[in-house]
């Protein structure tokens, strides 16, 4: 069928995603995995082998995402990914219920690496041309939001509990004659190194480093960079020890 002057090929591969999801989106396990490895491959940019995609999951633009092997994608994952942008998914990532992923413009980009787990209910939100990287063997807690214009990336086998926020954008403000939400934004990133520890409801803001192998306390807000192996705690974060060898 030729397309129309209408029809765009963005929209069309949109309309096929829907028209997909919503036939076989809803089969139960196990008939409805194996109907959807096969009739999804169609769908993806590109998809491994081994793919656990269960019932009730959404996908809006499939061609703009890429699947590993051994992937499990649980109830309710929402993966909205206009076309532009790019969702790579590595080996053997485990997506639990709920978990939403978002672009919004053009550009944009979320990497997860080998052996990524995201828990219940996490968000991640990348906006316009920024990037989410999340590196090997990392795992991120129950309604984690990671969220921003600035780049986000976090390093291997870090551990991030639940209800943590990581935000690298800020509003301006500083027009008293002019509304916080018309002022614009400023980002800088944020970078979390590999091997990190970061407790309950940890609030990381734009501009941080923290460094490899720090712990951060649970409740602290981090708007400062933390050297590596420190431990931090409190509202701002302060370093409050180093770790020792044998931590």
């Amino acid at each position: 069928m030729s397309m129309t002057k209408t029809q765009s090929p963005s929209k069309w591969l949109r309309g096929k995603t829907m028209v997909l999801t919503t036939l076989v989106g809803w089969v139960p396990l196990p008939p409805g995995i194996v109907l959807r490895s096969l009739l999804y491959r169609t769908m993806f940019r590109r998809i491994g082998k081994s793919v656990r995609i269960q019932s009730s999951v959404e996908f809006t633009d499939g061609s703009s995402v890429e699947i590993g092997d051994g992937v499990t994608i649980n109830p309710g994952v929402y993966i909205d990914v206009p076309q532009g942008n790019e969702v790579e998914i590595g080996n053997r990532v485990y997506l639990d219920r709920d978990v939403r992923i978002s672009t919004t413009g053009e550009g944009g980009r979320v990497y997860l690496g080998k052996q990524v787990r995201f828990d219940r209910g996490v968000d991640i939100k990348v906006h316009e041309v920024g990037k989410t990287e999340i590196g090997d063997r990392t795992y991120i807690g129950p309604y984690t939001c990671i969220s921003g214009y600035g780049n986000i990336k976090i390093g291997k086998d870090c551990l991030i509990a639940s209800h943590s926020a990581i935000y690298a954008h800020n509003y301006n403000f500083a027009d008293l004659d002019r509304k916080i939400g018309e002022q614009g934004y400023s980002y800088k990133g944020i970078v979390i190194e590999d091997n990190c520890w970061l407790g309950s409801g940890v609030k990381v803001l734009d501009g941080v480093t923290i460094g490899e192998g720090s712990v951060i306390g649970a409740g602290a807000v981090v708007t400062k960079d933390i050297p590596p192996y420190s431990v931090a705690v409190g509202v701002p974060a302060k370093v409050i020890s180093k770790r020792k060898e044998n931590d």
